[in-house]
């Protein structure tokens, strides 16, 4: 579904990202790990049309995305939840929701789409009245990832999703991929904390300064003396 060939991404004369190449087939969950600033970020920012690779390709259904507008890439089925949520805090849940489904225009669908959020996240519901910068930040976090799923995604990019939650809530948003995950959606998750990351995915590529160092399936990473001490505290 999602191919990156020989990504290259420069800040300035700072190479951010060297040449990698991933891929994410249909229904999978693919992690990328890898240490602050290794370009976990930037990647995200780069496939879904934040940032302009200066060469390399991102291929969506074979498509190449990169001199399409952000925008018409969600329009194409991807969906972005990015680092630190970003929700619209002066709003209410609901109205987050809502702005989600800004490029729908059937309004019975956006309806659907609303009562599927609120059956993976039932909080949301019994908030959806209140005002999103009130809400815990386990429940922004939930807001921001129904705020994607609004627009009915064939594919997801999660940014640190568990980044500053409790190690419960930690727990429950990583279910809560999981749900997601065994419903068909395709997700692509950038996540510190590898060893959950590596728990739930069937692959992962793992980004050092920029450049992929190791890939393969996550259990067999997950067992690798290399990475057991770079990023599983082993």
């Amino acid at each position: 579904m999602l191919e990156i060939k020989n990504l290259n991404v420069h800040y300035g004369a700072i190479h951010a990202l060297r040449g990698i190449s991933l891929t994410v087939g249909d229904g999978e969950l693919i992690s990328l790990i890898g240490a602050n600033g290794a370009g976990k970020t930037t990647t995200l920012h780069t496939i879904s049309g934040l940032l302009t690779a200066t060469s390399g390709e991102v291929l969506l259904d074979g498509e190449n995305l990169q001199k399409i507008p952000p925008n018409t890439i969600i329009q194409k089925g991807m969906a972005h939840v990015p680092e630190g949520r970003h929700v619209f805090a002066s709003m209410t849940v609901e109205e987050n929701l809502r702005m989600g489904a800004y490029i729908i225009r059937d309004q019975k669908k956006i309806l659907d789409n609303l009562e599927n959020v609120y059956g993976h996240f039932p909080r949301l519901k019994e908030r959806r009245k209140q005002l999103a910068g009130t809400l815990s930040g386990g429940e922004q976090q939930m807001l921001a990832t129904g705020r994607a799923l609004m627009t009915g995604p064939k594919i997801m990019l999660m940014d640190e999703p568990s980044m500053g939650l409790s190690p419960i809530l930690v727990k429950e948003i990583f279910s809560i991929i999981e749900t997601l995950h065994r419903d068909g959606i395709t997700i692509l998750l950038v996540e510190q904390n590898a060893r959950m990351a590596l728990a739930v995915s069937d692959r992962a590529y793992v980004l050092e300064t920029g450049r992929i160092s190791m890939e393969g399936p996550a259990a067999a990473l997950a067992e690798d003396d290399r990475v057991r001490k770079a990023y599983l505290g082993a």
